[in-house]
């Protein structure tokens, strides 16, 4: 049996998306992994739609995407700020929604609470004195909660304790190992 995995993460947005996702296709083919990212490069044609139509089109090919995947690989790298991409997190909220298997990972070892105290240090919050959450977790208590309640497994982070690039992979492979062993069982 083979399993179908969304490629959740703002990845589309790199330079090079289309070359990273094509890497991260072959990690998971090594696993017996179906990977699908949801690329735009098949919109451009659609490029010609005014602004106001073409989000929903792109929004609407990510639903049916996300409609024919067995399971969710989401990068919860912190991406311009120190949380998770807002439209990752609402695809990981799609798939908890759905009871389908959540698997997620960062290329960021730091914890939650250590990069928010960071961010505040170099832009001042808009209402000083709000409380910055602990615990000692890789984001927002409601991300790795439902993470672990989808999939059974935590956040995937660097073993060694290390940040890595935006870009790198080793974490990312870890956690598609995770997915192919675990849905296998």
């Amino acid at each position: 049996m083979s399993i179908t995995a969304y490629l959740a993460g703002p990845d589309v947005f790199l330079p090079d998306a289309i070359a990273h996702a094509a890497r991260k296709v072959a990690l998971c083919a090594q696993h017996g992994v179906i990977g699908r990212p949801p690329l735009n490069e098949d919109v451009e044609t659609l490029r010609t739609l005014p602004e106001d139509r073409l989000w929903r089109v792109i929004y609407d090919k990510d639903v049916a995407m996300m409609e024919e995947c067995d399971i969710v690989i989401a990068n919860l790298t912190p991406f311009r700020g120190p949380s998770a991409d807002a439209g990752t997190l609402v695809e990981l909220g799609w798939f908890l929604g759905r009871g389908k298997p959540i698997f997620a990972y960062s290329n960021t070892a730091t914890p939650f609470a250590e990069r928010s105290r960071r961010h505040l240090a170099a832009v001042p919050d808009p209402m000083p004195g709000l409380m910055v959450e602990g615990f000692g977790l890789a984001d927002n208590l409601m991300i790795p909660g439902a993470v672990l309640q989808g999939g059974g497994h935590p956040v995937v982070l660097p073993a060694d304790g290390v940040d890595r690039a935006f870009d790198a992979l080793d974490v990312f492979a870890d956690c598609v190992r995770l997915a192919a062993g675990a849905c296998r069982r």
